[in-house]
This record gives structure tokens, C-alpha cells and sequence, in this order.
């Protein structure tokens, strides 16, 4: 597992191996087991360098960002007889598996893990979940599920990296899209993320809008070619071809360039860990509609910072949008009292602070 792991950072030129005399040192390591780039990648990405700053780390596995050190199977081995123990950081099962018997085999690791699931979770994971030194919770609701304490810790955003363009017109009009708004829903193109329910908004709403272009951005993976199909079928039958973009999976400095060209952004899933794209959204200062799913309860101050709208609900979510692309100039006022919430509770500061709090309890 740790082989394959290294094997594909290597392939990507993402891990360089810390220098030799230097991993006796390390007092955390952050783990990335996962081939595929996804939401819990992205938040890892994120506060790893905070972190970093805070205590001897190093990233094991693929999609290393700047800031932190990476380790590798060899640099790993060097850690197996010393004494002081070293922080183990999963977020997944495959981490929690690995940790759990390297410990078994003498490692001097505190296995540490943090859920953003909101659901009862299978037995293998419950049973992994009882041999951690520690939890972390993502919310309150995601705590409620783990039946053993956790602490509650939840996910931040880069104000600075995900911040308001100095003129939203102009980072609009470089898109070079049709009228002089966009109303954006961000993530994998699947019913589990609500983008049905979003094309069906959208259908419904822009024909009565002119100025509103919608932009969709987000992977659609092979499995849910079909799902991606049915709505450009929807889109083509509305006429809205040229005025419903399915952007698909761009690069991370893409994405908040995207960020910054929306006036309004829609969170539509069905059911969520947490929900980063929503924080991501507040903090570049887009007004915000938001499914009661993963964080919005806890992110969006309904009515001042966003509106909460029932989930799997279009005709909801369209009564909510409709509201914001009458008036834009509200929904920038909403958008702007968003970023401050942001800045208020869900910085990275904010969360590297809560879990550097955990750490200092393991070592």
C-alpha cells in the first residue's frame, strides 16, 4: 500500500524524499493514499503547510503541495526504532489500515483521524475508528456518528487565495461569456452532488434572465458519463447550449479564477461531508443558495450570509436563485457580508489552530 503510494508520487514528480538526517525529526506525518485528486485531497492541500509551519512535517504520498517536506517508504523505514512518537494523520480508510499495522509492527506512531462523514459508518471502518489515539470531527452532526469522543474541528479556506477579484465585471468579461453575470455550481458532475437539480434551475430561470450565464466546473468521471449526458440533452432541448457551460475538470488556479467571475453560487447536494466548494465561495464574496447538506447548517447564516434551501428540492432552489438574479446588486451585498463570515470562523488559521490543539495532546 505504501509502495503503490510512493510509486505514484514519484511517477508525478510530486515527492521528493526528506533529507536523510532529517527524519529522525519529523513529528507528523500527513497522509495522502489516494490516486485520484478529490475534495478530501484539496482540504489536506490546503492547511498541510499551515501545519507545517507549526511542527516538523512531511506528506507521504501523491499531490504534495509547496510548504511541506515529503517522505518516502525508505525515509519511513529510518523511523521504525526511535522512541519519540510520530503523529500518523489519515482521512481515509486505506490511512487508517496502514497506520494501525505499521503501529502493530513498532512503529512509535499516534494515529490520528479526521471524519467528515455524515452517516453511519461499515464495520471495518467503525473497528479502525476504535483504534485511533484520536478524532477529529468536521461538525458537530459528523462527530454525532463516530460513537467515541471527537474533537470538532471544521475545514478552512485561504482567504487570500480565495479572494474577491478587484473587479468582478472585468474577471467576467474575461471569460468572454454571454451577458455580465455568472451563477456557478462547483464539483464532480453526479446526482450525489445535486448538478441535475441545478441544470433544472437553471432551465427554468435564465431564459427570464439574460444577463446570467451558468458555469459548471467539476471532473465527469467515466461512470457518470451518462448522468453528464442527460443534462447537456436538458440544456440542448432548453436552447441554453451557449448559456449552461459543463466546464469539466480544470486546473486548481482555474477554478478560483472561476471563483472570482461568479456573482452567485449554488451548493446543490444531496448529502455531503462537509462541503468545501461553499466556503470557497463565501470567501471569493459570490451570494450563496445552499442545500441543507454537509456544513451549510453551520457555514451559512440564512437569510444574512446565504439562503438554506431543502435538499433534492429544484423548485426550492429556484425560488431562492430567483431572488439574487433579479438583483445583483443584493446578491453582492450578501456576497460581501459571506467573505466576513468566512474570515470570522472558517480560516485556515482557524483550522490549522484547532488541529495543531489535537497534536499537541499525542506528543
Amino acid at each position: 500500500m505504501l509502495n503503490v503510494a510512493y510509486r505514484n508520487c514519484v511517477e508525478r514528480k510530486t515527492c521528493v524524499p526528506i533529507a536523510n538526517n532529517a527524519a529522525g525529526k519529523v513529528q507528523l506525518i500527513v497522509t495522502n493514499l489516494h490516486w485520484r485528486y478529490s475534495g478530501v485531497t484539496a482540504t489536506n492541500r490546503m492547511v498541510a503547510p499551515k501545519l507545517a509551519a507549526m511542527f516538523r512535517a512531511a506528506w507521504l504520498g501523491s499531490d504534495a503541495p509547496e510548504g511541506i517536506d515529503r517522505i518516502g517508504a525508505a525515509d519511513l523505514l529510518r523511523l521504525w526504532l526511535r522512541r519519540a512518537p510520530v503523529i500518523w494523520h489519515a482521512r481515509r480508510n486505506n490511512e487508517m489500515i496502514a497506520g494501525v499495522l505499521l503501529q502493530a509492527l513498532g512503529w512509535p506512531l499516534k494515529l490520528l483521524f479526521t471524519s467528515a462523514a455524515q452517516r453511519h459508518h461499515t464495520w471495518i471502518t467503525r473497528w479502525l475508528i476504535g483504534r485511533m489515539d484520536a478524532i477529529i470531527a468536521t461538525s458537530e452532526v459528523s462527530a454525532s456518528y463516530l460513537k467515541r469522543s471527537a474533537t470538532v474541528v471544521t475545514h478552512g479556506v485561504d482567504p487570500v487565495r480565495y479572494s474577491p477579484p478587484a473587479d468582478r465585471a472585468a474577471a467576467f468579461a474575461e471569460a468572454g461569456l454571454p451577458g455580465r453575470h455568472a451563477i456557478g455550481c462547483f464539483g464532480r458532475v453526479r446526482a450525489q452532488k445535486g448538478t441535475d437539480l441545478f441544470v433544472e434551475a437553471m432551465c427554468e430561470l435564465l431564459p427570464r434572465y439574460p444577463d446570467f450565464t451558468a458555469v459548471i466546473v467539476g471532473a465527469v468521471t467515466p461512470d457518470q458519463a451518462s448522468f453528464a449526458n442527460e443534462l447537456k440533452k436538458k440544456i440542448e432541448v432548453a436552447g441554453l447550449r451557449s448559456r449552461i457551460l459543463i466546464l469539466g475538470e480544470l486546473p486548481i488556479a482555474e477554478v478560483q479564477r472561476w471563483y472570482q467571475r461568479l456573482t452567485i453560487y449554488a451548493f446543490t447536494s444531496r448529502n455531503e461531508g462537509f462541503g468545501l466548494t461553499l466556503i470557497e465561495a463565501m470567501s471569493v464574496g459570490a451570494a450563496l443558495v445552499a442545500t441543507r447538506a454537509g456544513a451549510a447548517e453551520i457555514a451559512v447564516e440564512d437569510g444574512v450570509t446565504g439562503v438554506l434551501v431543502p435538499t433534492g428540492d429544484a423548485a426550492a432552489l429556484a425560488g431562492a436563485l430567483e431572488p439574487l438574479l433579479r438583483d445583483p446588486a443584493a446578491a453582492e451585498t450578501m456576497g460581501k457580508r459571506a467573505r466576513q463570515r468566512v474570515l470570522d470562523r472558517f480560516s485556515l488559521d482557524v483550522e490549522a489552530a484547532g488541529i495543531a490543539a489535537v497534536y499537541r495532546t499525542l506528543i
